[in-house]
């Protein structure tokens, strides 16, 4: 994906290492100036093509370190383009195992933190000519069942319904625009998958033959933060390949 982000401010937050580092790497690569948070710095700092992403250390679940943040972003770069709104996830739980205070934090981290960060985002934003972009990692949980993780797929689908209100409430000079990811191959994810063969395994249950790779995702950011697509907002990409094989189908098979 090429598109020219030169003279651009952008923001990933959780941009230190998996998906969000391949984001950060992708607006690099395109030219942008590139903030990344997160709770600990990236045990490297981020270079690409010549440039590297500022860190600003920010726990985005703290509502006064988000405003600092935003507050430093404007007295240091003047404005903000683009929000990618990544940091988020969970570890697998069953929801009867997982405590109220457990399932509180999920729904924190993943749908109250970045609504807050979208809502200081949007302020400075509104004050420029041309407005900017703020994008939401969703996910494909928010769709479909999510055993294991009950209150990230609640949360994430929070997200998604909130992309569309955002983007009726902050139109015309703000879009707002969600990207669902289906299964990634990250660093974290035999956590969820298993071993080599887990992954095989996984892997062929999906039309593509294969995990998405952080970059994949990064692509997909890339567009919806672009001019090319500038008639997109309360719009929700989902990048799954081609989605999970139903499970009715083995089972007919398996009869026969």
């Amino acid at each position: 994906m090429q598109a020219s982000f030169a003279g651009k401010v952008v923001l990933v937050t959780g941009g230190t290492r998996g998906i969000g580092k391949a984001i950060a790497e992708m607006f690099l690569a395109n030219g942008a100036q590139v903030i990344i948070c997160g709770r600990r710095a990236p045990e490297q700092p981020l270079h690409r093509d010549g440039r590297e992403a500022v860190f600003m250390q920010t726990d985005v679940r703290d509502t006064e370190q988000v405003k600092q943040l935003i507050e430093r972003i404007a007295a240091q770069f003047g404005r903000l383009d683009v929000v990618v709104n990544n940091a988020g996830g969970s570890p697998p739980v069953l929801a009867a195992d997982a405590s109220p205070r457990f399932h509180e934090s999920i729904i924190r981290l993943n749908l109250l933190a970045p609504l807050d960060l979208a809502q200081r985002a949007n302020a400075l934003m509104q004050t420029q000519s041309d407005g900017g972009v703020i994008l939401f990692i969703g996910s494909v949980s928010a769709l479909r069942p999510s055993p294991g993780t009950a209150a990230y797929g609640a949360a994430k689908a929070g997200v998604i319904s909130l992309v569309r209100s955002l983007a009726i409430e902050w139109a015309p000079k703000v879009r707002v625009v969600a990207l669902s990811p289906g299964l990634v191959l990250t660093d974290d994810a035999r956590e969820h998958y298993g071993d080599e063969a887990g992954l095989a395994a996984v892997s062929a249950t999906i039309p593509l033959g294969r995990l998405a790779t952080p970059d994949d995702i990064a692509a997909g950011c890339l567009f919806l933060a672009s001019p090319g697509a500038a008639y997109a907002t309360g719009s929700n990409l989902v990048m799954e390949g081609g989605g999970e094989r139903p499970a009715f189908l083995a089972a007919a098979e398996a009869k026969r």
